[in-house]
């Protein structure tokens, strides 16, 4: 990789850059900061210019990889407007989408064991996610009587783990693992599950 960090003079971008593709291919706790250096094309000292430790490298990459999901959430929820159907569904086939296209933020956010509480701009990043499929869940649960309706904070986590899920089991290639069913249909079928048991859908849809 080339000396990007000096020459394109974004020095702390660049450790990121080579952090995020170590995780991909390694996991959050296989590469040091000086491997970390060497992908971005610097010396281990730099890095300690920008960043105390490999928890707070992992913490700016999550924190990156949080602001392009929320990016993408909030872009689905909008293509699936006016009907808040087609909205809420849009928000968990994005979810699928991010985990692929960007698993090294993917791994960096959710199995690298930082915490979102870990810095206030950490955290409204993640909420931010995450309040656009609770927005979605609470616009469909609109179509719910009052009182069988579950809190859409409760319903957005049931949707939020189903998705989790197919990503770890089904879309990352974990070995022992395999799947007849394609990633995209098994989460499409237990959203579309889920939301029978709600009534939201009919038996045809």
């Amino acid at each position: 990789m080339p000396k990007r960090g000096y020459h394109h003079g974004n020095l702390r971008q660049a450790l990121i850059d080579g952090a995020l593709q170590l995780i991909e291919l390694r996991g959050p706790t296989g590469f040091t900061l000086s491997e970390a250096a060497k992908e971005a094309g610097v010396t281990p000292a730099a890095v300690y210019r920008h960043f105390e430790g490999r928890e707070d490298l992992i913490a700016e990459g999550a924190l990156q990889g949080y602001h392009i999901f929320a990016e993408a959430m909030e872009a689905a929820y909008a293509s699936g407007q006016p009907s808040a159907l087609k909205a809420f569904e849009a928000t968990g086939r994005a979810y699928l989408a991010f985990a692929r296209a960007h698993p090294g933020h993917y791994i960096a956010m959710f199995e690298s064991g930082i915490s979102v509480n870990r810095t206030p701009e950490l955290a409204a990043a993640a909420n931010r996610a995450n309040g656009v499929l609770e927005q979605a869940a609470s616009d469909l649960s609109q179509h719910i009587p009052a009182d069988k309706r579950p809190p859409a904070s409760m319903f957005s986590a049931h949707i939020w783990a189903m998705s989790h899920g197919v990503v770890e089991l089904f879309a990352r290639n974990s070995p022992g693992r395999a799947s007849p069913f394609p990633a995209d249909d098994l989460l499409e079928s237990g959203i579309g599950i889920y939301l029978r048991g709600l009534g939201l859908v009919g038996p045809d849809d």
